[in-house]
C-alpha cells in the first residue's frame, strides 16, 4: 500500500488491508487534521481492500466530519463499489461522481 499527497488530496495504491492499516490510519488522520475543506482520497491504483481496510476509511470518514471537513472517494473501482453497496455505505460515504449504475440495486 502506498499513499501520497497532501491534506486536500491522498492517492491511495496497493492494498488496503490489515497489514497496511496502522500506516493508512496514521496518513489519513495526518492529512485530516492538516487541512481545512474536502479531503478527496482518489483510489483509482486501489487494487483490494479487506473489512479492515474499509474501517480505516469510516474512521477517516468519521474523524473529518468531527474536523468540520468531508472525506471524498474519487475513482472507486467497481469491485470495491458493490462492496459499498453491499453494506450500504455508499449511503454514508461520499462519493465522487457517484457509483456505477449496475451497482446500485434498483428499488
Amino acid at each position: 500500500m502506498h499513499i501520497r499527497g497532501d491534506h486536500a488530496e491522498l492517492v491511495v495504491g496497493g492494498r488496503l488491508d490489515v497489514r497496511s492499516a496502522a500506516d493508512a490510519r496514521t496518513a489519513l488522520h495526518s492529512a485530516v487534521d492538516a487541512g481545512h475543506g474536502d479531503l478527496v482520497l482518489d483510489l483509482t491504483a486501489l487494487d483490494s481492500w479487506d473489512a479492515t481496510g474499509l474501517g480505516v476509511i469510516m474512521g477517516a470518514h468519521r474523524r473529518a466530519g468531527r474536523c468540520g471537513r468531508r472525506l471524498v472517494l474519487r475513482g472507486v473501482p467497481p469491485q470495491m463499489q458493490r462492496l459499498l453497496v453491499a453494506t450500504r455505505l455508499h449511503r454514508i460515504l461520499a462519493v465522487e461522481g457517484g457509483l456505477a449504475a449496475e451497482t446500485v440495486p434498483r428499488v
